[in-house]
């Protein structure tokens, strides 16, 4: 099997997909997903470490460069995951987690492509968008209710 076959499956255990189960807290699956060590909270090291997964997922030819055609496909399955699983991406929890994902934030210099570099560079920004509550540590709480 190829790497663009996991590409999506990986995304959607990485990114955590429903952020609002039916009758569940905000933010739970994305917490299951990127708190590593199992303490029921996501470090500023674990989402530097997740997303720098995410990069490797999606950089195909593993050049350390998420060019347009990549980037492209790490927005589409991002969004189709968020649509499904977590009633969009635009708006409510999941808007700041796909907000820090997106080409625009991530990428610095504006040449349409993203290196590691650029994106490892954004994690501390994207963390301190989700820690609400500025404990050091992003949980379910940060997501509201």
């Amino acid at each position: 099997m190829t790497k663009n076959f996991f590409v999506p499956v990986l995304l959607a255990a990485t990114l955590g997909g429903a952020a609002l189960a039916q009758e569940g807290q905000p933010g739970t699956h994305f917490v299951e997903n990127w708190d590593l060590d199992g303490d029921g909270q996501v470090s500023a090291a674990e989402a530097t470490e997740k997303r720098d997964q995410l990069f490797s997922m999606f950089d195909q030819d593993s050049n350390n460069v998420l060019d347009q055609f990549e980037y492209g496909r790490f927005d589409d399955t991002r969004l189709a995951d968020m649509t499904e699983n977590a009633g969009g991406a635009g708006s409510g929890p999941m808007a700041a987690v796909n907000a820090g994902l997106t080409r625009e934030f991530n990428d610095a210099d504006g040449d349409g492509a993203v290196s590691r570099d650029e994106f490892a560079a954004r994690s501390d920004d994207w963390f301190g968008t989700l820690d609400i509550n500025k404990d050091g540590a992003v949980t379910t709480e940060d997501f509201g209710k």
